[in-house]
């Protein structure tokens, strides 16, 4: 991928220091997890942008509220039942004194987002025991994070263009993007893309959406008005990721941020935030960076697009669809 003047872009890894990752891909039962463990400190805020949510302990990361951030983000398959592999992730940081102190008790505080997933391969979410394994990965991995991308992680069962039903649809994954200013301001996106829309490329071309008659993926909105809207049920498809900076910005500047980050669903979904979506981003500062919500905002939204592109792109040629690469 090539350099942007101004920053640099560095595909399939989250550059900013420690930063833990761990995720569990399981092939057979088409789904899987992606755990983000954040350096103690952090401050974090939500966006939820979509009509189907599936989400756990986001009120904690309102700037009203007490808690300035997590200490995990889970990232899962297995729509509403995938939650409980929060409490898995929780277990692990436990055990090991991560949380917020209240008397003589640390409490880790783990919010989450699910994919629905549960119409590819078994119809099985991931378990208790995933969320452990995952969360244990990523206390051993807090360097550079190498993110597996296409169909791995929370992606592993992720599909898009949804509108005519599974059967036309095509592959959605996960990826991540980390940008870099010459001054040394971090964003990274880690993006599960498991969209009702089409998604398209920077100059317009669809990538991957409802496959046509003749095999090739179509624009998802003209078949909106062409279909029953009976077919399409609320709540099987969603975009969730967290975007990550170590530049140092409050909880309600950070809610800025996630807006922010919402446009680059927008310039690569096409429609997003439908009834059918329950598009949701997580940003989190783990920094003391100088910058601003602008500057961070502006580049998690280039960095989402990206991100989304290229985990559908490489979840398609893992499949040999052409039409994506």
């Amino acid at each position: 991928m090539p350099n942007t003047p101004g920053y640099d872009i560095l595909p399939g890894i989250i550059k900013i220091p420690g930063v833990g990752l761990g995720t569990v891909s399981d092939a057979v039962k088409g789904t899987g997890i992606t755990a983000l463990l954040l350096p103690p400190g952090s401050r974090a805020a939500v966006d939820v942008a979509g009509g189907a949510p599936a989400t756990r302990e986001t009120p904690v990361l309102d700037p009203a509220n007490l808690v300035p951030g997590p200490d995990a983000i889970i990232l899962s398959g297995g729509s509403a039942l995938g939650l409980q592999t929060a409490d898995g992730a929780q277990d692990v940081l436990h055990r090991n004194h991560r949380g917020f102190a209240v008397a003589n008790v640390h409490i880790p505080i783990v919010v989450a987002a699910c994919i629905f997933d549960l119409d590819y391969g078994q119809p099985q979410p991931p378990t208790l025991q995933d969320g452990q394994q995952a969360m244990e990965q990523a206390l051993m991995e807090q360097t550079e994070c190498l993110v597996p991308e296409g169909s791995a992680g929370a992606g592993t069962g992720a599909t898009v263009g949804k509108s005519l039903g599974p059967q036309f649809a095509m592959k959605g994954g996960q990826a991540a993007i980390s940008l870099i200013t010459p001054g040394g301001l971090m964003v990274a996106a880690l993006i599960v893309v498991n969209a009702m829309g089409s998604i398209l490329a920077e100059d317009g071309r669809i990538l991957a959406g409802p496959r046509s008659s003749d095999g090739h993926p179509q624009a998802t909105t003209p078949a909106l008005w062409e279909q029953n809207p009976g077919v399409l049920t609320e709540g099987e498809s969603t975009t969730i990721g967290a975007i990550i900076t170590n530049g140092r910005l409050s909880k309600a500047e950070l809610v800025r941020v996630c807006r922010m980050g919402h446009d680059g669903l927008a310039r690569a979904i096409d429609p997003v935030h439908t009834p059918w979506d329950g598009d949701t981003l997580f940003a989190v500062s783990a920094g003391d960076c100088q910058s601003s919500p602008a500057m961070v905002g502006a580049l998690a939204a280039h960095a989402v697009s990206l991100a989304i592109r290229r985990a559908v792109s490489l979840a398609n040629a893992e499949t040999g669809s052409q039409e994506t690469t």
